[in-house]
């Protein structure tokens, strides 16, 4: 795996508005934290993975952490309406990574074939700082405990 964030294009959506940014460029000089989740609007990544960010979002602020970054193998009009469905989504950045360019330079790439999914991005949970990447957390298929907001806020 890379350990550190490559210079790729991509989609990005903060405050419903989307934007094209090589990703190094977006994240230089910051402290970060970005998820992974396999898909927008699927049941683990929807009700729980992406509302344990939001609603820790404040801690996480506290201790330092200038943005949290949401990355999902779909394209940036689905990305965009995921984050406006949660009321306070523009707490969260999102990364449409709808090539999974950025899933597969960072190693994270999976074969959803068989849930009709294609390639997807395995869950996972990191910190960065300044485009290195300091802490990597990667579940088992089917799986959420290492990377949800809870477990990730004791690693800072």
């Amino acid at each position: 795996m890379n350990k550190t964030i490559p210079s790729i294009q991509v989609p990005i959506i903060q405050k419903g508005i989307v934007s094209k940014v090589i990703l190094s460029d977006e994240l230089k000089g910051k402290k970060i934290i970005m998820f992974g989740v396999p898909g927008a609007f699927t049941p683990t990544c929807s009700e729980k993975h992406m509302p344990s960010y939001i609603k820790l979002h404040n801690e996480f602020v506290t201790k330092g952490i200038d943005d949290i970054y949401c990355l999902s193998v779909n394209d940036e009009y689905v990305m965009q309406a995921w984050l406006l469905s949660y009321t306070e989504g523009d707490k969260l950045i999102g990364i449409a990574d709808g090539n999974g360019d950025i899933s597969k330079n960072l190693d994270l790439l999976v074969d959803k074939t068989a849930n009709y999914m294609g390639m997807r991005c395995t869950r996972f949970a990191m910190i960065i700082r300044d485009n290195n990447i300091y802490e990597l957390l990667v579940e088992e298929p089917g799986e959420y405990k290492k990377t949800s907001a809870e477990n990730l806020l004791t690693k800072i």
